[in-house]
């Protein structure tokens, strides 16, 4: 069971259809108990980071989310989702994050359109990664102004050119991220999409 995180932010309609398409059963909530009982976790999200997060903690969900992550839960985190998975943002202010990988999320500067919007191409960065083994690079739908800094370049798995590198999906262990909408983003998407579910489910991710 797929249990897809409701805090109030999240681009839910969406992302439950695109599941639903694959064939696989899930849950929306926001209660801690409920989501309890699924094997994989979703966390989309669309908005300010210390909103979320504010949501996120009021709701208790801040601790559930970090627990499974230590237990071994699979976890998605999807746009928003995505950088709220890293330790810290500068989006209105400092912002404490779920500290699930390491790095933080800075805004966009420079002489250029800001937010990204729109297709860009996929660059894979481990081919090897079992999220991305035998796909093919693709475009994906962005739209954000902020986005993830990191030192550590090994949990980048693909990543974007917008005026510089875009981490577009990073990972480590069962914590995966994408920084576009994989459920808006046509085949490559839903190819990523099910990609995770599948490998989630048989619990091969290292």
């Amino acid at each position: 069971m797929i249990g897809i995180i409701d805090y109030g932010m999240g681009n839910l309609h969406s992302v439950s259809k695109a599941i639903e398409r694959l064939g696989y059963q899930y849950i929306i909530s926001g209660n801690k108990e409920e989501l309890g009982n699924a094997s994989t976790l979703l966390l989309p999200g669309v908005g300010a980071f210390g909103d979320a997060m504010d949501n996120l903690n009021r709701l208790e969900l801040t601790e559930e989310i970090i627990e499974r992550a230590v237990k071994g839960t699979p976890i998605l985190g999807i746009c928003l989702g995505m950088q709220l998975l890293f330790e810290q943002s500068e989006e209105y202010g400092i912002h404490q994050g779920l500290g699930l990988l390491p790095g933080k999320v800075v805004r966009f500067q420079g002489d250029y359109k800001i937010p990204h919007m729109g297709w860009n191409q996929l660059h894979f960065l481990q081919r090897e990664h079992p999220l991305l083994t035998g796909l093919e690079e693709g475009h994906v739908y962005f739209v954000h102004s902020y986005y993830v800094k990191t030192e550590n370049r090994g949990i980048l798995l693909a990543a974007a050119q917008y005026h510089q590198e875009v981490p577009a999906v990073v990972g480590r262990g069962r914590i995966i991220g994408m920084q576009f909408h994989p459920e808006k983003s046509s085949a490559m998407g839903m190819a990523l999409l099910k990609r995770f579910l599948e490998e989630s489910e048989v619990g091969v991710w290292a």
